[in-house]
């Protein structure tokens, strides 16, 4: 019996000595700001900013909500092949899709051929929509069909740590480890990252019509945002969200993202602007320049349907352009060229005039590609 004692003594020893030197070397799930950094050691405290740049190898999370149409599944599968385009140092993707039940095997379908064609570059991972029980169908209708999936990312991606939502209706122009790297402009306090609704006072939305709090002087669009869902869950962001929606409600009129401005207008620390070119509209060009976008236009977002109308035609031109591009054949020789052969006419649209913004990365990148391989 005394043995027996000895080793049960001896065993839980053991297990406490190893649960301490776990904790204290901080193996376990990692904040953002931890994944983020290269070789140096985690954050003993919340009042420094992120440091270092990030390495090639970090996976890189993207999330698409796509609802009751096809064509969602189409432009969500857009945003995808720009993503893969304009990875150019070919950094692992993850592809996280929250759809409808009827939707999620055109996905399926689509992304396995793409697999094969890409060398595996990218996983993807489809989730079921998911809202808080109460209330659910009218979160599911709020503003558009499943908009308000964001919302609730923290709690339905609980084994995420840092994703990129964006809306179905976007496309890439840039690299996509540019946007990445904002993660590392976040403070210790930030936890999300959003553009400016408007650049401009007098065309302002929030400014001129809101009826609820709104951040800052013009509001933010929620249709490319950085979510940091580890420092979101630690903030307990669903119980900020919920009492929102209750108080509002009768006044939100862009739904989920009138929502996101009124949490931010109460807590304007946690939350970091990131510039307009990573979130280019029509509104940004279609009157008049109002973002300046001096290294190009990053991401656009076709919102509002500029990508299926002809009302500013190059945001068309570009979605229609990638969407039927395949992989494998010369992006420089079969999307840069065909749109600006396409422009070439005059244009009547202040947005088409502004081609060299929209083409600035994709030149930059895809002309010297076909320059080094031909030396």
């Amino acid at each position: 019996m005394r043995t027996h004692g000895f080793f049960l003594l001896l065993a839980g020893t053991s297990f406490l000595l190893i649960w301490y030197y776990i904790n204290q070397l901080g193996f376990g799930e990692p904040d953002t700001a931890d994944r983020l950094q290269l070789g140096v050691n985690k954050f003993k405290d919340n009042d420094r900013p992120l440091q270092n740049l990030m390495g090639t190898s970090t996976e890189i999370t993207l999330v698409v909500v796509a609802c009751n149409e096809r064509q969602r599944v189409n432009e969500a599968l857009n945003v995808f092949k720009s993503a893969i385009m304009f990875n150019h140092n070919r950094t692992p993707l993850r592809f996280v899709v929250i759809a409808e039940d009827k939707l999620k095997l055109n996905f399926m379908e689509k992304l396995n051929d793409w697999q094969q064609l890409t060398g595996r570059l990218f996983s993807y991972e489809i989730h079921s929509l998911t809202f808080p029980s109460p209330n659910k169908n009218e979160w599911r209708k709020l503003f558009k069909p499943c908009a308000a999936q964001r919302l609730f990312l923290p709690s339905l991606l609980l084994h995420l740590d840092a994703v990129i939502y964006i809306d179905s209706d976007t496309i890439f122009l840039s690299s996509v480890q540019e946007i990445w790297g904002l993660f590392q402009e976040f403070n210790a306090t930030q936890f999300a990252g959003m553009a400016p609704e408007h650049e401009d006072k007098n065309a302002g939305w929030y400014n001129r019509f809101a009826r609820h709090p709104y951040y800052g002087d013009l509001g933010v669009n929620s249709g490319v945002m950085l979510m940091n869902l580890t420092r979101m869950r630690q903030f307990n962001w669903q119980d900020h969200i919920l009492p929102i929606y209750r108080e509002y409600r009768l006044r939100l009129v862009w739904g989920d993202q009138d929502i996101l401005n009124v949490l931010f207008h109460y807590h304007p620390d946690r939350l970091y602007v990131f510039p307009c070119e990573w979130n280019y509209r029509a509104d940004h060009c279609m009157y008049m320049s109002v973002c300046d976008a001096p290294d190009g236009v990053k991401i656009i977002h076709g919102n509002r349907g500029y990508f299926h109308k002809q009302a500013q035609p190059i945001f068309n031109l570009i979605y229609t352009t990638i969407e039927e591009y395949n992989f494998g054949t010369d992006v420089y020789s079969n999307v840069i060229r065909t749109i600006e052969e396409s422009l070439m006419l005059p244009s009547h649209s202040n947005c088409d005039k502004l081609l060299d913004k929209f083409l600035y990365d994709p030149r930059k990148h895809f002309k010297k590609k076909q320059t080094d391989g031909m030396t």
